[in-house]
């Protein structure tokens, strides 16, 4: 009964795994399964075997006292038939599991970059500190609101390459073009307002972002330029800055951000408190048009943090890009170990049986 017993456990538990393993990936690429799982079934036989052998009579001798008999009766000859029936049912399992073809497969899949070059330009002058937007019903910053809404836009096409340039006064580099886009949106998280010297110098920072691009080989390069001001820094026109993209194959989108006419921005009293205060920014929105008309790209009013997410997607949804995957499967068999244990235990009973555990005819 020990050995019917522990034959179904062992079935089932085979069974299962054969199930299981071939739609459940393992870590890192790898995964175990069979090639021809329908061979388990046979696993099931075996407890109808181990049950046929146990209710089957033997051979049997009369004798006229069991006392004659006494001492070849010990427990540990009785137990004998049991092993000899467990090695026999261990090689049966192994070669059906052999026959099953159990092997490891290890993919390896290489993702190549879109062929998307993206430069985000962000103004970051003081007034991108107007509390203009509204996220998850509290006022936020233009600035804010922007690095909410940039972050999406990246998370959104992870095969693009990516950097970003900030201006305010003059232009700076927070991240070179990448794929690395955890590292990306870290340095984007760290972009605040005063780390240059204020004021919106548009066409320099244009002209920043083309030359990042100007080297690239890829087959779209293409330029953001989101602002809530007027050029009025730089020694680039934003016009030239324009024209030089262009003749480098690079498009351009431009945004405009933030609500036109006075608008409430903290500052400072004399006292240190942060007092709101009405303020109102030049907006060269036809300038913003025309950079777009030049770059053949589009220009965007986002007013409200609504209109910047609708923004970015319809700018997602112009630039579409595809993946090119890499897939190798390296697969390993090794049935041929269970095909060895299977001879093993067969010879190893075959031994036993014909000579320490002799079965009397």
């Amino acid at each position: 009964m020990s050995v019917w017993f522990h034959q179904i456990s062992v079935s089932h538990w085979l069974l299962a795994l054969a199930k299981v393993s071939n739609w459940v990936p393992s870590f890192a690429g790898t995964r175990f399964s069979f090639a021809h799982p329908w061979f388990l079934l046979g696993l099931l036989l075996l407890p109808l075997l181990s049950l046929l052998q146990g209710g089957r009579g033997g051979a049997g001798l009369l004798f006229s006292s069991t006392s004659l008999v006494a001492k070849v009766a010990k427990v540990h000859r009785s137990a004998a038939g049991g092993l000899l029936l467990t090695l026999m049912y261990g090689a049966i399992a192994s070669l059906i599991i052999a026959l099953a073809r159990p092997q490891w497969s290890n993919t390896t899949t290489h993702i190549q970059a879109s062929g998307i070059d993206i430069m985000i330009v962000l103004d970051v002058s003081g007034s991108m500190a107007t509390q203009d937007y509204v996220i998850g019903g509290q006022r936020a910053s233009r600035l804010e609101a922007v690095k909410q809404v940039t972050q999406q836009f990246i998370e959104g096409r992870p095969n693009d390459r990516m950097g970003i340039i900030a201006f305010a006064g003059r232009p700076y580099l927070v991240s070179p073009i990448t794929l690395d886009h955890d590292w990306l949106i870290q340095n984007l998280d760290r972009i605040q307002l005063g780390l240059v010297e204020d004021g919106t110098a548009i066409g320099s920072a244009l002209a920043s972002a083309a030359s990042r691009l100007k080297n690239k080989e890829a087959k779209s390069k293409l330029i953001v330029l989101l602002t809530d001001g007027a050029n009025n820094a730089g020694k680039v026109m934003p016009l030239t800055a324009a024209e030089a993209a262009k003749a480098l194959g690079i498009r351009i989108y431009t945004i405009g951000a933030g609500s036109n006419g006075p608008v409430s921005i903290p500052v400072r009293d004399p006292f240190g408190r942060v007092v709101m205060q009405k303020v109102t920014f030049d907006f060269d929105e036809k300038l913003l048009e025309e950079i777009a008309k030049i770059g053949d790209g589009k220009y965007f009013r986002a007013a409200d943090e609504a209109s910047l997410q609708k923004t970015f997607q319809e700018i997602d949804h112009l630039e579409k890009s595809s993946v090119t995957l890499d897939k190798k499967v390296d697969v390993k068999d090794f049935f041929w170990w269970f095909l060895a244990l299977a001879l093993l235990l067969l010879t190893l009973e075959m031994i036993l049986s014909q000579t320490r555990w002799n079965k009397i005819p």
